[in-house]
């Protein structure tokens, strides 16, 4: 996909930035790149290769170091809601703010 600075511009005003010149050739630069690096991804050929849920899955049974999920923290909820204007059953009550 072939960007030109006029797109850069439209980019830009949709984003509501303001970009100079020099900005903008910048940016031409680093989206045209990644651009072309996503044409390139998708010429490969990954016919009859199944998608994976999560990349592990090429690793096979692996064990994640994963630390005990255990409590480092005092409950401070009560103290820490003590400053609220409304708190009903644990929760802060806010006001309406969907019409």
């Amino acid at each position: 996909m072939s960007l030109t600075t006029s797109d850069i511009s439209r980019i830009a005003h949709l984003a509501r930035l303001e970009m100079a010149p020099a900005e903008s050739e910048r940016m031409l630069t680093k989206l045209s790149g990644f651009f072309d690096m996503v044409q390139k991804m998708r010429s490969v050929d990954t016919t009859g290769i199944a998608p994976l849920a999560h990349p592990f899955e090429t690793i096979g049974d692996v064990s994640l170091r994963l630390r005990d999920d255990l409590v480092s923290e005092p409950d401070n909820r009560a103290a820490n809601q003590r400053s609220a204007p409304a708190v009903e059953a644990g929760l802060f009550l806010v006001p309406k703010v969907i019409e």
